[in-house]
């Protein structure tokens, strides 16, 4: 069944400072419309420009993933981007007050229990979901980088880092669906290496870093003296390194905790498609370069796929292969229940009809009249008419037939059809028929857009038996 979009409920606001700036960030999500995506907002900036959240406006992904966008940039989205991702929400406006969001604790959790403690409300607009068809593979061999993205019937991430050290090597993470998110992966935190602290350090890289918001794995031997200097910078008593190879800031939430954390940037930068993705991904080394390059392929795989899938060019001025009264002399359907007002193409394994929706539809005045939607129930009724007319066709004398249902399978309702829609309806038949059973798939178009589509058996009966007809030679 379709989904409705989301927003939040009301706006709410977390403060911080951001890692790389040091500048004290206000950050505040408000609900938006729908239709409306997501969009970080520069409430600093003359004219408050938004920044849609897109894979086009990625512009850095050094140290996080940045985008930008009318000359206004938003730096380390990605945690942001996971924790509403991770709470199903599709539309949200999020302003800041810096050109960086707050780093927090590291992780996505202050920003998810935010989102979760305004609440998530549905919007009377369906959601549309990036469905991948086809694998998606990237890989860069030097860096032993590996990313699959494969079609799946809903979103799932399989990830596995190795650093090649003795302190951290090789560790899984799997997210098995969205809604498992908040539990298990928005309070894993970033992490370090001590030696990569020391150079941002001393380049002055992350001027908001603290030791409450990484992890810091430690994989050479450190001097008392370096130690000291280290909590002397933080601000701590003491600093020491624990037996497992972490400096002692922080105890672990997991003990993956590091691949759960580059899941969770990963689920940050694939949020960047603009609609939530039906995929599983399966990503060896992922980081915010490769995330990104994997996320303009799938984008690349998407926007084939839908020019592959688009729906059969109508045109009102062509006359039609069959007309009203053509398929009435093939159909026994009659008014109210003949759903089929012209065959536009035909062959001998595929059939095209129309179906102009008016308001007029007698089912108009119990369907929701006043928020009127085609029944789902009609759609299939009015595509398995359009295969009746093909299938009958195969046979002499087709007005001494008709055709039953045996089977109705894979139905999927994509979109809402209403008054002002013209369905397109393009089935083919699946395998020959034999016997008189006949095997269909369907596909129902409003323009290029996907409605309906189903699987359908059915027999061809003659009138007033249960004779199966054969097929003409």
């Amino acid at each position: 069944m379709p989904e409705n979009q989301k927003t939040i409920k009301n706006s709410i606001s977390l403060s911080g400072v951001g890692l790389h700036t040091g500048a004290e960030v206000i950050l505040t999500f408000h609900p938006a419309p729908a239709g409306y995506g997501k969009r970080f907002v520069r409430t600093d900036l003359e004219g408050h420009p938004e920044i849609p959240a897109l894979i086009d406006n990625l512009v850095d992904t050094a140290r996080g993933t940045s985008i930008a966008s009318g000359g206004a940039t938003v730096k380390t989205v990605e945690h942001v981007l996971a924790a509403i991702a991770g709470m199903d929400i599709d539309n949200i406006r999020i302003e800041v007050n810096q050109a960086e969001t707050p780093i927090m604790d590291g992780s996505a959790r202050l920003f998810t229990e935010a989102l979760e403690k305004t609440g998530v409300v549905e919007q009377p607009a369906f959601r549309e979901y990036a469905e991948l068809h086809t694998p998606v593979y990237y890989e860069e061999p030097e860096n032993k980088v590996e990313m699959v993205a494969m079609p799946y019937p809903r979103f799932k991430v399989t990830a596995m880092i190795n650093f090649e050290t003795k302190v951290l090597g090789t560790q899984y993470a799997i997210l098995e669906n969205m809604h498992d998110f908040r539990n298990e992966i928005a309070s894993c935190r970033t992490f370090v290496f001590l030696h990569e602290l020391e150079y941002l350090l001393n380049n002055n890289l992350i001027r908001g870093g603290d030791l409450n918001n990484a992890i810091v794995f430690v994989n050479k031997a450190v001097t008392q003296d370096e130690l000291d200097r280290l909590a002397g910078v933080f601000h701590k008593p003491s600093v020491k390194v624990l037996k497992e190879g972490i400096l002692n800031n922080l105890k672990l939430n997991f003990d993956n905790e590091p691949a759960r954390h580059k899941l969770l940037d990963l689920v940050g930068d694939l949020s960047l498609l603009g609609k939530p993705l039906k995929a599983h991904i399966i990503a060896r080394r992922p980081g915010h370069k490769v995330n990104a390059q994997l996320t303009r392929l799938i984008k690349q795989q998407l926007i084939k796929d839908n020019k592959m899938n688009q729906g059969p060019t109508y045109d009102p001025n062509k006359p039609p292969v069959m007309d009203i009264n053509q398929i009435k002399n093939i159909l026994p359907h009659r008014p109210p229940f003949l759903l089929i007002d012209k065959i536009i193409e035909m062959s001998e394994t595929r059939v095209v009809g129309v179906k102009n929706v008016t308001m007029n539809e007698p089912f108009f005045v119990g369907h929701f009249p006043d928020e009127p939607v085609m029944p789902g129930v009609l759609q299939i009724e009015a595509m398995a008419q359009a295969g009746g007319v093909l299938v009958l066709s195969t046979v002499e004398n087709p007005q001494d037939y008709t055709t039953l249902f045996l089977k109705i399978d894979q139905v999927k309702f994509r979109q809402r059809v209403v008054p002002g829609d013209t369905l397109i309806f393009d089935l083919h038949i699946t395998s020959p028929i034999r016997r008189g059973i006949c095997n269909m798939k369907g596909v129902a178009y409003v323009g290029n857009k996907v409605v309906m589509e189903a699987e359908m058996m059915a027999s061809i009966v003659e009138k007033g038996t249960n004779n199966l007809a054969n097929p003409k030679k």
